[in-house]
């Protein structure tokens, strides 16, 4: 049960992170204006960008999801420092991905020791 419903966060996490990386790297505006407020140049939000679109297709697949998971759960530990010490708002959303993207690297561990 614990394998289905592992599959099943890795799945809502690459759907997460597929439109929120999409966002990033389309330019959309609200999102321009975030990364502008971080103060470390547009640059910043195509790497980002980058790290979660590969980050939730490294979630596809199994071999690659626990190393994804562990990068994902980086980007949103910058994320939740990011609102708590420089945008301010809530923090929720990528605390909420981060506390998913862990478990899912924890699990792929567990099953790699397993193996």
């Amino acid at each position: 049960m614990k394998k289905y419903l592992t599959l099943l966060v890795r799945l809502l996490l690459t759907v997460a992170f597929l439109a929120a990386g999409s966002a990033k790297l389309s330019g959309n505006p609200m999102m321009v204006q975030v990364f502008a407020a971080v103060g470390l140049g547009q640059w910043f939000r195509y790497f980002t960008g980058g790290l979660e679109v590969a980050g939730a297709l490294g979630l596809l697949n199994g071999h690659t999801a626990g190393l994804a998971a562990v990068m994902l759960s980086l980007v949103m530990a910058g994320a939740v420092l990011a609102h708590l010490f420089i945008l301010g708002g809530s923090s929720a959303a990528p605390a909420i991905l981060l506390g998913l993207s862990a478990w899912v690297a924890y699990e792929r561990w567990q099953a790699w020791k397993a193996a």
